[in-house]
């Protein structure tokens, strides 16, 4: 299947490092005009021909004027990933109200800004794909995660709404929901190997996942191949859901490799 993305002009945000970085790195390989956005224009300095630009998601005027901007030099914008996010960890009792404000301001206002300045061009366009990064904390969240998984869980109801909403003007908006991958932001690779294995337990292919398998994952959801999906969330967190203790598969299997002598 041909995903064909050639020429497509691509928006993502927090694509200077990370998962969004793969993300934009794969559109590009894919053919498309691609425009990485983050706070510095250092950050998306790797990006050809000026594409990267600065803008920080949660000023309403400034992600007008990145969209408006994106729209003077390619002309449309096919695709938005809002990919942009932050952590914030802490006990409900122990995050302070600006701990609170920053993650929902970025996690749930960058996402609904930047899909308010895109939604006018892809209506006029009759075209265009929405793709909002949620998080597997939408669908479980983690004790001492509440502020990141109630803006996780915000955005994936925002999504549908949006789905909703731009339906008839033929754009599609849908999320995806990243399971364990490292990164700088959540650090699972370098904790202690105790707690690596406890973590690598729920998951029912027990691996990390890779920034490409998220990246691979938006990509389809921008393409013509999910012209039919909309309103979705995308799990793509290596079967944390598949079944109740996913561990006891790798003992059962280990007990018969050890049983036939494989």
């Amino acid at each position: 299947m041909e995903l064909d993305l050639t020429d497509r002009v691509v928006l993502v945000t927090g694509a200077g490092r990370g998962i969004g970085r793969v993300i934009a790195e794969t559109f590009v390989r894919e053919g498309s005009v691609v425009v990485g956005v983050d706070l510095t224009a250092e950050a998306v300095a790797w990006l050809p021909d000026g594409a990267g630009l600065a803008a920080d998601v949660t000023d309403g005027e400034a992600t007008r004027a990145l969209v408006a901007d994106v729209v003077e030099r390619f002309g449309r914008v096919d695709v938005l990933v809002n990919n942009a996010g932050i952590n914030v960890e802490g006990s409900i009792e122990e995050l302070t109200d600006d701990d609170w404000d920053r993650c929902f301001a970025v996690n749930v206002g960058g996402v609904f800004k930047m899909c308010r300045a895109v939604a006018p061009v892809m209506k006029a366009q009759r075209s265009g794909r929405i793709v909002n990064a949620a998080s597997f904390a939408a669908i479980v969240p983690s004790v001492g995660a509440g502020a990141y998984a109630a803006s996780k869980a915000a955005v994936v109801q925002l999504t549908r709404t949006l789905a909703g909403e731009l339906g008839p003007w033929g754009v599609t908006a849908n999320a995806y929901a990243p399971g364990m991958v490292p990164t700088a932001m959540n650090g699972f690779a370098e904790m202690p190997q105790a707690a690596q294995d406890r973590l690598l337990d729920t998951l029912t292919l027990r691996r990390w996942g890779e920034p490409q398998e998220v990246a691979d994952a938006v990509v389809f959801l921008a393409s013509d191949a999910a012209r039919y999906v909309t309103g979705t969330l995308l799990d793509v967190s290596g079967g944390k859901l598949a079944t109740q203790l996913p561990q006891r598969a790798y003992e059962r299997a280990g007990a018969t490799d050890r049983g036939t002598g494989a």
